[in-house]
């Protein structure tokens, strides 16, 4: 429905995009996505992880995939990396 008359009703429409929805297909870290397989991740880690115990973890690949990100671009902390995660999230949408 097209609110003309209330334009703060437009402004506060919620939306849900999936990542694949936010990254364009021609970035870089999709073209690393193509190439590498990090499934291995998974079977390297299976004994340090409990099916049944303890709140539910993190993804290993992505605990992975976060140094690669910051060794790529060259950003000196993890805490810049994940600032530059959620910006770059932002500016897709």
């Amino acid at each position: 429905m097209f609110h003309k008359e209330n334009l703060e009703y437009n402004r506060n429409q919620v939306g849900f995009y999936t990542l694949d929805e936010l990254v364009p297909q021609a970035h870089f870290l999709r073209q690393v996505e193509q190439v590498v397989d990090f499934s291995f991740i998974y079977d390297l880690v299976a004994d340090t992880y409990s099916e049944d115990k303890g709140r539910p973890s993190l993804d290993p690949v992505m605990l992975v995939k976060i140094p690669l990100i910051q060794c790529f671009y060259g950003i000196r902390s993890m805490l810049l990396v994940a600032f530059h995660l959620c910006q770059q999230v932002c500016h897709f949408c």
